[in-house]
């Protein structure tokens, strides 16, 4: 028998070849996650890094107005830091106009504004974490399956033919084995993944509540005046 992988996929039993599709299915689900993140958080972080100064300078003169303008313009609609801003703008905006509001009242519910957006930012920036880590964690565990149903299977074959020796179960045993080489295979980049984009978060989180700290703050120093 020859070892490629052709080969060895028409020498495969059924399971493992059920097996051997749902790591397949497994693997193009996790790159899909992985693309998909990769592309919003750079997104995401080169609109932010234009957005910060220039809504800065506008806070810094007094502009709100023009701060609510751009925070909520299509060039920053992927910033992290837009979205909660605007939260926090249009709530002490909305206050303010409303009149009859004491100056607590006013910075409490800008600051409930601004953790709401920011956890709903946060669900949104973690979507399609846990299937990541669900893949890395289980895509092992299922190629092992596959790899314990081939081996059952070759040993049932050479009991069947009465046939013994390595010889009668190393073709078995290397189909079975593939199994959970493609199990290692696609686990090991979800796993990676998954640290590497959970730590761009915790980033972002970090950015998230500098920013609001800082916008809390002038309202404050305004609301004093």
């Amino acid at each position: 028998m020859s070892f490629s992988l052709l080969d060895i996929w028409q020498h495969m039993g059924l399971t493992a070849k059920l097996v051997n599709l749902v790591m397949l299915i497994m693997s193009i689900y996790s790159l899909s996650i992985m693309i998909e993140r990769f592309m919003t958080y750079r997104k995401a972080k080169k609109q932010s890094r234009v957005y910060a100064p220039k809504v800065a300078k506008l806070l810094k003169d007094g502009k709100i107005q023009e701060a609510i303008k751009i925070s909520s313009g299509k060039e920053v609609k992927n910033s992290h830091l837009a979205k909660v801003l605007l939260a926090g703008l249009n709530e002490y905006e909305y206050q303010k106009e409303s009149g009859g509001v004491s100056r607590d009242e006013m910075m409490e519910a800008a600051h409930r504004a601004i953790e709401r957006a920011t956890a709903l930012n946060l669900t949104d920036l973690r979507r399609g974490l846990s299937g990541l880590a669900t893949v890395g964690a289980t895509a092992v565990f299922v190629g092992l399956f596959g790899t314990v149903a081939g081996i059952i299977n070759a040993f049932r074959g050479m009991a069947l033919t009465g046939s013994g020796g390595i010889g009668a179960v190393s073709a078995g045993i290397a189909e079975a084995l593939v199994a959970t080489a493609f199990g290692l295979f696609v686990a090991i980049p979800a796993v990676w993944a998954f640290n590497y984009l959970s730590t761009r978060v915790e980033g972002f989180t970090v950015e998230m509540d500098n920013s609001a700290s800082e916008l809390i703050d002038y309202m404050a120093k305004k609301t004093a005046t």
